[in-house]
């Protein structure tokens, strides 16, 4: 069982000044306790409800880029990048550096996005929910077509393209892992089985049913497109607990193995102190590389 972070309160004593030496700190601490990933949402307002909209926001991308040179070992990704809001090939190029820079560390996160009170607050694209669909499924293509070095020219509905050359090309091979957010069992699931490394499901608090029924409509989808369903990493978001022993947190893990679960992802107001603590929560789960990925010093 892997164990990643989602880090979305950048909220400390000391204000912004502060926020840089906060997240440092938690970067290395995360990097030397074992998490496979640091997570952040891709937001310019805080949209998080147990927030408020004007607290604390970092831009997603800048923030990877300043914790990528502060870690060693540690993945960094966005859960998630809203489809509409940047052009696919900038996403692309972003996630492509990233995983440059970073010795091949890099996740594309992405997903239609939800959040139309943030897009009109900040003058972003919201299209209604078909056309964003549509607008994740040109990314995804386009992103595997920039990756495996394919030039030619990209006709899409919304997005044309007439030379997408991705150079240099990402270190992570045979590119880096597409997580794609979200759980809709009409679009969402369909796209991950298609095009997806990893999902993202919540824990709803109701004995596993929701993630059981949502992963058997991702077989589902993967048995119909002749997908191995063992390819995707199945990712659950759920809340640390504050003094949680490496034994019940060893026991919750198992709990989640048996849904299907591969991957956790913990949310929390994170200090450096805090994340320190998860070094012995993240041997107790029996942390293991990401099968079927390769980086350029394995």
């Amino acid at each position: 069982m892997r164990v990643s972070i989602s880090i979305s309160d950048y909220t400390w004593p000391g204000g912004a000044a502060e926020i840089r030496t906060q997240l440092g700190g938690i970067a290395r601490a995360a990097d030397a306790a074992g998490v496979d990933t640091i997570w952040l949402p891709d937001h310019l307002l805080q949209v998080d409800p147990r927030s408020s909209v004007d607290a604390a926001m970092l831009e997603t991308y800048t923030t990877l880029g300043f914790l990528s040179g502060l870690t060693e070992r540690v993945r960094l990704g966005a859960l998630v990048t809203p489809a509409t809001y940047r052009s696919p090939a900038y996403v692309i190029k972003t996630v492509t550096t990233l995983d440059v820079l970073t010795g091949g560390r890099a996740w594309l996160g992405v997903g239609a996005g939800y959040s139309e009170d943030e897009a009109r607050a900040m003058g972003l694209p919201f299209p209604p929910v078909a056309q964003r669909f549509a607008h994740l499924t040109e990314t995804l293509e386009i992103a595997f077509r920039m990756w495996s070095g394919d030039t030619s020219p990209f006709e899409g509905t919304h997005h044309r393209l007439a030379n997408p050359i991705a150079s240099p090309a990402p270190l992570t091979r045979p590119h880096p892992p597409v997580l794609i957010g979200g759980s809709g069992e009409k679009k969402t699931l369909p796209l991950v089985a298609r095009y997806g490394d990893a999902c993202n499901l919540g824990d709803h608090g109701d004995g596993g049913a929701t993630i059981t029924r949502k992963l058997g409509v991702l077989e589902r989808c993967c048995a119909e497109i002749g997908r191995p369903f063992a390819d995707i990493d199945k990712t659950v978001s759920t809340r640390f607990i504050e003094g949680e022993s490496p034994a019940e947190f060893a026991k919750r893990c198992a709990e989640f193995r048996a849904l299907g679960v591969d991957h956790l992802v913990l949310f929390a107001a994170w200090t450096p102190e805090r994340t320190a603590s998860l070094g012995p929560l993240v041997e107790a789960a029996g942390q293991s590389a990401q099968p079927g990925r390769t980086r350029p010093d394995s």
